[in-house]
């Protein structure tokens, strides 16, 4: 007999920081399907006139102690060459299987799509436009960079391609903090960086902030946000530090058992701090993690709703997502079997991109969930309108459990939307695991536990 599943109220108890829910249903919920699928098959129902192209680079000059990313450091050249003609080969499938359609986001992600050479760069912005259709110019896209890798002849290529958005990841202005990563990285180093991007003009500039970094105070974690808002970034993004198993710092804490002498949780008063300070500067809070400052440019191009368009993926490692189906390659986080499934991507023929045999198929309850966490974790919320033109139902009658978040002051609701409280904010990385289904909790225990 399954035990009874915690309430929100006792899973809070466990503190606010459980797991990030940037996608539902997470990668570790996929499984080889039970017959392949059709990639025009799988497209042919869902509406295609809105679609998120994003291509997955896996490199980075170096393997930050945190990260968990399905990515490899320092590739042969060879490598990477075959990699991008694989994506090539990808997006060539994809056009033939999807027909007609409209692009209305593209981004570059990874890893770190700048650790491409400019002509690398250049070609996969020439297939996105040539093979899939995407007009650049009037498309808003953006890239991933890391700032050892800003130069000037990769952003001349980017800017030419009509990317409006630069993501940098810093993570602290503290040589301390960055050692404690496992990041080599100097602040001269960030400043050159910031220097050309904003010499080459691109609109909106966002940098990465960590906070949880061992030794990390409330002044030392301030003073990386203060550097950061010198900059006068467009976005902010704060993101808490999570040690997972299979990483770098993950490994050193088992070899020291530091995870039996681990001491109070530092990140609640961390956030806090930075949301105060970002606050204070005019920085309107979207969601737990992401601020946008007073003089970001309004978004401009094609109407995009993460809830209900979908997501083309390009390159090993990323996700495509229609209405009732989310699939991917396979997706490792230890360097051989990284290797191995990038090496596997790269040899693929255009003939085996137009098949899937890798993902999550979505009922009705997994999609109405889905639903729910993607518009709930980010501002302004739940839109109840939308939600009942999509499901013929209210949210609150489908999902009776979300009340409970108004009980316990995590959320305001009213005949429009529901949304979260700046408590409710906070508990985020609570919040949305707390709303995935008994089924996608029990497949990614499973895959943890492999």
């Amino acid at each position: 007999m399954s035990a009874t599943p915690p309430t929100l109220e006792q899973l809070m108890r466990q503190g606010p920081y459980q797991a990030y829910s940037y996608s539902y249903p997470h990668k570790s919920a996929y499984r080889v399907l039970p017959q392949p699928r059709a990639l025009d098959e799988a497209w042919a129902q869902h509406d295609r006139s809105a679609l998120f192209a994003y291509v997955h680079l896996p490199f980075c000059t170096m393997r930050c102690g945190f990260c968990n990313l399905f990515a490899m450091a320092q590739p042969d050249d060879t490598l990477v060459d075959r990699y991008v003609d694989a994506v090539l080969r990808q997006m060539r499938a994809m056009d033939r299987a999807l027909g007609s359609r409209r692009f209305a986001r593209l981004a570059l992600g990874g890893g770190t799509p700048s650790y491409l050479t400019a002509r690398q760069l250049g070609h996969l912005y020439d297939g996105a436009a040539n093979i899939l259709g995407i007009d650049l110019a009037a498309t808003p896209s953006g890239i991933e960079v890391s700032p050892e890798t800003v130069t000037a002849d990769r952003l001349a290529v980017c800017r030419a391609a009509g990317v409006s958005r630069v993501s940098m990841g810093v993570q602290s202005f503290s040589a301390l903090e960055v050692r404690s990563l496992a990041r080599p990285q100097q602040n001269e180093v960030v400043n050159e960086a910031v220097t050309r991007i904003r010499h080459a003009g691109f609109p909106v500039l966002n940098l990465d902030l960590i906070y949880g970094i061992a030794g990390q105070t409330v002044e030392s974690w301030l003073h990386s946000v203060d550097s950061a808002l010198a900059f006068a970034p467009e976005e902010l993004y704060l993101y808490p530090l999570y040690v997972r198993a299979q990483t770098g710092l993950g490994k050193i804490a088992i070899r020291r058992e530091e995870r039996a002498t681990i001491g109070p949780d530092a990140r609640p008063h961390l956030y806090e701090a930075a949301r105060e300070r970002l606050l204070a500067r005019g920085y309107i809070q979207v969601s737990m993690r992401m601020f946008r400052a007073p003089h970001a440019p309004a978004e401009e191009g094609p109407a995009y709703c993460c809830q209900t368009d979908g997501m083309v993926g390009f390159g090993a490692g990323a996700r495509s997502y229609t209405a009732s189906l989310h699939y991917s390659s396979r997706y490792a986080v230890d360097r051989v079997a990284t290797r191995g499934i990038i090496e596997d991507f790269s040899a693929h023929t255009e003939a085996h991109f137009l098949h899937v045999d890798y993902g999550f198929e979505l009922d009705a309850d997994e999609q109405r969930r889905r639903f729910v966490i993607q518009s709930l974790l980010t501002q302004p919320g739940l839109d109840r309108a939308a939600y009942r033109r999509r499901f013929h139902a209210d949210s609150l009658m489908d999902m009776p459990q979300l009340r409970e978040l108004v009980s316990l002051s995590l959320a305001r609701e009213d005949e429009h939307r529901l949304t979260l409280t700046a408590l409710g904010v906070a508990h985020s990385d609570t919040i949305g695991p707390w709303l995935g289904s008994a089924r996608v909790k029990e497949l990614a225990a499973k895959a943890v536990a492999c």
